[in-house]
């Protein structure tokens, strides 16, 4: 049962959203992946790319009811995939 509440969209209904340039300039890309995933569709996620492990914010949308899967990208980059748990 833990694992169908876990159970990833596909890959098809992610919106894409790279944070690299937003941290180059200098700005806080935080509210803006808040904005995202609250508007996201029940069966839709969100993934976010960055120079480096979200850890915190990884935290904060479990904490709000997001499951997120972490794959290394390349250039040491990082790719997160968040998602509604089912409840």
């Amino acid at each position: 049962m833990l694992k169908e509440q876990q159970q990833m969209p596909p890959l098809s209904q992610f919106k894409r959203f790279d944070v690299r340039p937003l941290l180059k300039r200098g700005e806080e890309p935080l509210p803006q992946i808040l904005k995202r995933v609250q508007a996201l569709d029940p069966d839709a996620g969100l993934i976010v790319i960055a120079p480096f492990l979200p850890s915190p914010l990884i935290e904060l949308l479990g904490s709000q009811g997001f499951a997120s899967k972490v794959e290394c990208g390349e250039a040491g980059s990082w790719i997160v995939y968040f998602w509604r748990k089912n409840d």
